[in-house]
């Protein structure tokens, strides 16, 4: 972390097909070694694939990009545990997290469970998650819940928090 001064926050363009910030932000975090145009090519196509198989599953969701919104709110995590060492031994003490790491969080956990998941193509895997994580389950939203036990079981740690 910087002594000096904290980091300026970066200006994001929101993407051409659903003028959205946060699917730039999404795409970036699928990205490899700078590939983008790959990595839309995917996210778009998992999209697509959402829309032509599974729009019928979320009668709320307007658009495919609602479905990939409520996958997101369902995969933010709101605590988790942070190691803090004091006397001697290490603890594990939970705390809050803050919006913009929920969404970083829910973003990396999204692309890492579409590509271990077995399947064809990253756009298959990735529109099964994406659709898995809106209904509240598969590899993504389990993740979560592991996360947010094992701040309720560390609760007792709380008053370490600084």
């Amino acid at each position: 972390m910087s002594r000096r001064r904290a980091a300026t926050k970066r200006v994001v363009l929101p993407d051409p097909l659903y003028n959205e910030e946060m699917v730039t932000k999404f795409v970036s975090c699928m990205m490899k070694h700078g590939k983008r145009s790959a990595a839309e090519k995917q996210f778009y196509g998992a999209l697509d694939i959402i829309k032509n198989k599974s729009m019928k599953d979320f009668p709320k969701c307007e658009s495919v990009l609602d479905v990939f919104k409520l996958a997101i709110e369902n995969v933010k995590p709101l605590l988790e545990v942070k190691s803090r060492r004091v006397g001697g031994s290490n603890y594990q003490v939970p705390i809050e997290v803050r919006p913009e790491r929920r969404q970083a969080l829910a973003f990396r956990w999204l692309v890492e469970f579409s590509r271990k998941r077995p399947g064809k193509g990253m756009r298959e895997r990735l529109a099964a998650e994406i659709v898995d994580a809106a209904q509240k389950r598969g590899a993504t939203v389990k993740r979560r819940e592991d996360v947010h036990k094992m701040a309720d079981a560390n609760k007792a740690f709380a008053h370490y928090r600084w």
